[in-house]
């Protein structure tokens, strides 16, 4: 494998993530109509997905460890192939929410396994830098997605979405198995027992390092979920934004995160992971007191939406790629299993947030501007307070 190879490699594994949520969800006020359910109903297509990607991560990184990046990475994207067209041809709500939960495990076993992958093949901050780059051609989907996922709604309905996702998973399997070379050097056979699987988390969880970059992450990307879940409902329901028009707004938001990547890649190389996390932060705390600043002030306009939205994905570009590189850094014979208690952590926060999003809809921009604002806070606390902690 060259090192382009593998990037595109690692980059349509992560690619996954974004796809399976910005894809549909121009479609998600339209299922409310179509199963004639509520928002908090049409909600758990998210929030299972959530559920689903966080909970088997904690299997899929130990899995790895244990048989390899390569057959791990093949599984998962075969189960993520077959969920999608189950998606796509499901019947009701409920079988669409099952759907969506086996989806998620597949989705986030390839992604798992790409970020094992980068920490079998690179040093913490070459690792970092990669995924820098990874991130940059990664906001091709969140931009674009939307964009698609409107037109596909309008053009074919909310099945059409599940579809695409089935065809580009189809080509990603084609490509790992023509390219990709297993990784993993020292595979741990004591990997997925019992004991030896608790006495990992418990060391990676007793680890400070871990927690002083993995909680500012996972509320990173709280912070863009607030609006991953909520957007949608607020700038079609309640300011009155086509659906077409839509995924316009929403893509402009997100070119934030195509702007952070860029900063975050020329910051590493100058102030190393601390200082560019930092920065990081700080623009997250500001993205949310700004929004709910404006909210309460009665700025109900698609523009205070799509403003605030592009400087926290902005600052999410920064994040992410230190947090994921820094929290797996101590970890070279369990990056598995460390990568998968991060993404297991951070798809909690991520549940939490989309379920308060779904309950707290009221008819207003307030209640997803406050949300905004906690959640920055609690970021910027979270780096400041743990950094003594946090390896160089």
């Amino acid at each position: 494998m060259s090192p382009a190879t593998l990037l595109w490699l690692i980059t349509g594994s992560l690619m996954l993530q974004p796809l399976s949520t910005d894809l549909y969800l121009a479609s998600l006020p339209h299922l409310t109509s179509y199963f004639s359910a509520t928002p908090a109903a049409v909600q758990q297509t998210l929030s299972m997905f959530v559920i689903g990607f966080g909970s088997a991560q904690l299997l899929s990184g130990p899995l790895s460890d244990r048989y390899g990046r390569r057959p791990v990475l093949a599984g998962g994207l075969a189960t993520y192939l077959l969920a999608s067209l189950a998606c796509a041809l499901a019947p009701s709500l409920s079988l669409l929410i099952a759907g969506r939960f086996i989806q998620a495990v597949g989705c986030c076993t390839a992604v798992v396994v790409a970020r094992a992958i980068i920490r079998d093949a690179y040093a913490p901050a070459e690792g970092a830098r990669m995924l820098a780059k990874a991130s940059s051609l990664l906001s091709l989907v969140p931009i674009f997605g939307p964009i698609a996922g409107s037109y596909l709604q309008v053009g074919f309905g909310w099945r059409a979405a599940f579809g695409v996702h089935a065809l580009f998973c189809a080509i990603l399997t084609w490509a790992t198995w023509r390219w990709f070379i297993e990784t993993n050097g020292a595979k741990n056979p004591e990997a997925m027992r019992l004991e030896s699987l608790v006495r990992s988390y418990l060391r990676i969880a007793t680890t400070r390092t871990f927690w002083a970059y993995t909680l500012p992450g996972a509320l990173s990307y709280g912070s863009i979920f607030v609006f991953i879940s909520g957007a949608s409902f607020v700038l079609i329901r309640v300011l009155g934004v086509a659906t077409e028009n839509y995924g316009y707004i929403h893509s402009l938001g997100v070119v934030g995160y195509l702007v952070g990547s860029i900063i975050c890649r020329r910051l590493l190389g100058k102030v190393g992971i601390d200082a560019t996390l930092r920065v990081g932060t700080a623009l997250s705390l500001f993205a949310g007191f700004c929004f709910a600043a404006l909210a309460l002030a009665g700025a109900n306009h698609w523009s205070v939406v799509l403003v605030c939205m592009f400087l926290a994905m902005c600052a999410h570009g920064i994040n992410v790629s230190c947090t994921q590189a820094g929290a797996i850094a101590p970890f070279p014979q369990q990056a598995g299993a460390a990568a998968g208690l991060m993404g297991f952590f951070t798809m909690v926060v991520a549940l939490l947030v989309s379920t308060w999003i779904g309950a707290s809809f009221d008819g207003t921009l307030l209640p997803l501007a406050y949300t905004s604002a906690a959640v920055g806070l609690l970021l910027f606390a979270s780096a400041r307070l743990l950094m003594p902690q946090r390896i160089a």
